[in-house]
């Protein structure tokens, strides 16, 4: 064996330990990304947002802003996070659920990134008050009761901009339980509760559905979550079965 095939193998070796973990490595980034998505969302609307904003009350709420200025922007930059790791969740779910039905798998994800597209953009009326509130002078034909009130709106149409994009991450969620409830290498009452939390987001079509209902929504849909997020990381998938199913989804096309 020459020193140039020699150091080919050696080189192709760790290639092919990698593709041999890769479903199991896959899963268990999934749930990283999963658990960062969760972590990021709640830190920056729960422990900042929810705190700074003033449900109807634009005054306290422009002073507010304007008092923790930085503190405001840390959460526009974690929200940014938080759709970073959402995205990448949901490229990772693809691979993971491809070899069950690469068609529907394509269609999550669409629709998951879908979600993310619009909640991203969304956060840019989250950090527009800044600018409205900033005392710049091309603002100064509005009064300080206006600014204070284009900023509340511009808070609000966020939260309408979130709450859209809640309606895709619904329909993600729901067909990538589907997915997982057809799958033979993760547990079918992972997707069961996939659905039962995409059914809870749904009801964003309809927002007057979720007045006095969205901790029960939220609490659903974090128990999925977890559920599956700790499956994840301490079993990962059968790695054995998911390869037999990619094999027949190969061999079918």
């Amino acid at each position: 064996m020459t020193t140039t095939t020699i150091a080919d193998s050696q080189r192709k070796a760790p290639r092919q330990r990698i593709a041999e973990a890769s479903p199991r490595f896959i899963a268990r980034m999934a749930a990283v990304f999963s658990l960062l998505t969760i972590l990021t969302g709640v830190f920056a609307q729960g422990f900042i947002s929810d705190r700074l904003v003033v449900s109807g009350d634009a005054a306290a709420t422009a002073t507010n802003i304007l008092t923790h200025r930085g503190l405001f922007q840390l959460s526009f930059a974690v929200f940014l996070i938080e759709m970073a790791c959402n995205i990448t969740m949901t490229v990772l779910f693809y691979d993971l659920l491809k070899p069950v039905s690469k068609s529907l798998s394509l269609l999550a994800a669409t629709l998951g990134l879908t979600g993310c597209i619009i909640k991203t953009i969304s956060r840019l009326f989250y950090i527009a008050p800044l600018l409205v509130l900033g005392g710049a002078q091309y603002l100064s034909v509005f009064n300080v009761e206006q600014r204070e009130a284009l900023a509340l709106l511009l808070l609000k149409v966020n939260n309408q901009g979130a709450g859209i994009a809640l309606v895709f991450f619904g329909f993600y969620a729901i067909l990538a339980g589907y997915l997982i409830v057809r799958s033979t290498f993760l547990p079918r009452i992972l997707g069961v509760l996939s659905i039962l939390g995409g059914l809870g987001w749904l009801s964003y079509l309809y927002p007057p559905l979720t007045y006095g209902r969205f901790l029960y929504i939220v609490g659903l849909a974090l128990v999925g979550a977890f559920a599956q997020i700790i499956w994840l990381l301490v079993k990962g998938v059968d790695e054995q079965r998911w390869r037999e199913q990619a094999g027949v989804a190969s061999a079918s096309t």
